[in-house]
Formats: structure tokens, C-alpha cells, sequence
């Protein structure tokens, strides 16, 4: 018999793994403070690391690894691809993007002196000089400049602003109580017909306790109900596509497809009928790619991908496919 403990009452994810796990009749729950279990379902932030693998006679497991934010905060992750030279040069994926701290923080401004791509050498730094110089360049140049902005640690699309204008971008974050980012916005996506709508990818990334790595075979599209449009930034239902949002705000919820979630069966069937290629050639080797490049940075959690309406080609040959739910990459 093993056991686990929750160390999140209020987590919906937690409480069907919860259900899964006493269902096989080899689990049994214990209660959050006990240390004599072998599986930990934690919360995200300030889990207790240091006491964990002190018990004698069990192996305990919790499913985040220490340094996990490092993936999962949008700040957090900025500076590990810029300062990582792995990542810095290689990341043609990521968005062009900067860390801007609230004024009311008093955080040190880095001066926008050798170029726009700063290295981010202070855990504190504030960008938001190199990101007046992209901004005013793009202008310059008559480039597309619609800019997100978007709290680090937000969710259910809160903390999120969408805008053409640098000072609107930034007087909204030192309104705010906690660091944000500044991305670069996509304003050509890849849309889903009917509707000429927006959707991201949500996919599952497994690391064991060896450190292999592990996509899961399935995954899904969270989709929007309005069609986009780069005119009106204040209608989120076609610009944001979480479900708090969707389900709250459009008429429409729920109209193209049960709950606005495609999965990868039909989404390959679309890009087939639509475009003529399919999920694996043009999509998943991508997301495995990135996948690969941040695991050597600590690779753990959901990784949200948004797609582009013109796919790079990617720079890993397929792999072959195997019949276990999880492929290991």
C-alpha cells in the first residue's frame, strides 16, 4: 500500500488524481502534515524541499521540481532564456519580451545603451528603456507594434493588458503591485475556421525523479468564441482564450466546439482538410524542440504554446511514435 498527501485543498487537478489514485486500491490518503508518504501533491510555491527524502525506508516523490518557476513564472522565464547561452541566441520561438517591475518597487532601471537585447545580470532589473527603444524603432520603421502585457505570476487571464502604445503598456504596470511582462505581440496567428478564431496549445510535460522526459500523446486546444481582430484590444473573448474568460464574457461560449476544447485527433483532421499538413510534421516536432532546449534549463510543468501562421521549420528529424500513452523524448 502507498500513500500520498494533498498540500492543495482547493486544487480541482488535485482532487481527480486524488480520486484516480484510491480507485486502484493501492493508495491510501493521508493527511497534508503527515511525513510518512511516498507521493507529495504540492503547491506551487514554498514547498518544503529540505525535509523531503528524510523518512527512512520510502522513497517520497512531490510533483514539482525545486526551481520549477523558473518554467511556470512568465518573469522568471524571460530571464532564463536571456541569460542562458544556450537559449539567448537559439530561441526564435519566443516572443520578443521584457521584465518590467512596477515604479513603486523602487527596482534599479537597466539603461538601454548597447542595443535592445539586454542580458539580465540583476535578479531585480528593470527593462523598460530597452523597451522603449524597440518600441519607438518599430515605429520608426512602420513594423507591427502591439504589445501584451502580462502579470508574471497571473492566471485566468488577469493582470493582462493588450496595446499599441508604450505609455499605456507601462503606466498600467506601475499600477500594479507585482512584475510583469512586455511581449512582443503575435498579431498574425494561425486562426481556426469557422469563426477566424484564435486558440492556444495546452500541452503535459512528465520529468521522473531519473530526470527522463516525457510528452504526453495527447493534448488540447483551448479555443475562442469571437472572431479576432487587431481593432478592438478591449474585447478579450477574441484576444484571450482562457476558459474563465470565454465562459464569462462571449454569447458564444461553447458554439464551435463542447466546452471551446479541440483535441489532437480533430486538430489533425483540420489541419489536414484545411491546410494540408498535419499536427506531427508541422506542430508537435516544434513543441518537442522546445521542449528539449528548456529541459537542460529544468524542463518541468505546461507548456503553452501559441502558433504562428507561418511555421519555421524545425531542426529535429521525427521520431518514432510509440503506443505508451507518454512518448519519451
Amino acid at each position: 500500500m502507498y500513500t500520498f498527501v494533498v498540500r492543495d485543498e482547493n486544487s480541482s487537478v488535485y482532487a481527480e488524481v486524488s480520486r484516480l489514485l484510491l480507485a486502484t486500491g493501492h493508495w491510501k490518503r493521508l493527511r497534508r502534515d503527515n511525513p510518512r508518504f511516498n507521493l507529495m501533491l504540492g503547491e506551487r510555491n514554498r514547498l518544503p524541499f529540505g525535509r523531503l527524502g528524510h523518512e527512512p525506508g520510502l522513497m517520497q516523490l512531490v510533483n514539482y521540481y525545486r526551481g520549477a518557476d523558473k518554467l511556470c513564472r512568465k518573469a522568471s522565464l524571460v530571464k532564463l532564456i536571456k541569460t542562458s547561452p544556450d537559449l539567448a541566441e537559439s530561441c526564435t520561438w519566443f516572443p520578443e519580451s521584457y521584465v518590467i517591475y512596477p515604479t513603486n518597487l523602487k527596482t534599479p532601471v537597466a539603461p538601454a545603451q548597447n542595443g535592445i537585447h539586454p542580458p539580465i545580470h540583476s535578479s531585480r532589473t528593470d527593462e523598460r528603456e530597452f523597451f522603449l527603444a524597440s518600441y519607438n524603432r518599430k515605429k520608426e520603421e512602420g513594423e507591427g507594434n502591439v504589445w501584451i502585457a502580462k502579470s508574471s505570476a497571473g492566471a485566468k487571464g488577469e493582470g493582462i493588458l493588450i496595446s499599441s502604445e508604450a505609455s499605456e503598456l507601462l503606466d498600467f504596470i506601475d499600477n500594479q503591485g507585482q512584475v510583469h511582462v512586455i511581449q512582443k505581440y503575435l498579431e498574425h496567428p494561425l486562426l481556426l475556421e469557422p469563426g477566424h478564431r484564435k486558440f492556444d496549445i495546452r500541452s503535459w510535460v512528465l520529468v521522473d525523479h531519473q530526470y527522463n522526459i516525457y510528452l504526453y500523446k495527447e493534448g488540447v486546444l483551448r479555443t475562442a468564441s469571437e472572431p479576432y481582430h487587431v481593432d478592438n484590444f478591449q474585447d478579450k473573448t477574441c484576444h484571450l482564450t482562457n476558459h474563465c474568460i470565454q465562459k464569462e464574457y462571449s454569447k458564444n461560449y461553447g458554439k464551435y466546439e463542447e466546452g471551446n476544447e479541440m483535441f489532437f485527433e480533430e486538430f489533425n483532421k483540420y489541419l489536414i482538410s484545411a491546410l494540408n499538413i498535419t499536427l506531427e510534421s508541422s506542430i508537435l516536432l516544434q513543441i518537442k524542440h522546445i521542449i528539449r532546449k528548456l529541459y537542460a534549463e529544468l524542463c518541468q510543468g505546461i507548456v503553452d504554446i501559441a502558433i504562428s501562421s507561418v511555421f519555421p521549420p524545425p531542426d529535429v528529424e521525427p521520431q518514432h511514435v510509440q503506443p505508451a500513452a507518454f512518448i519519451k523524448l
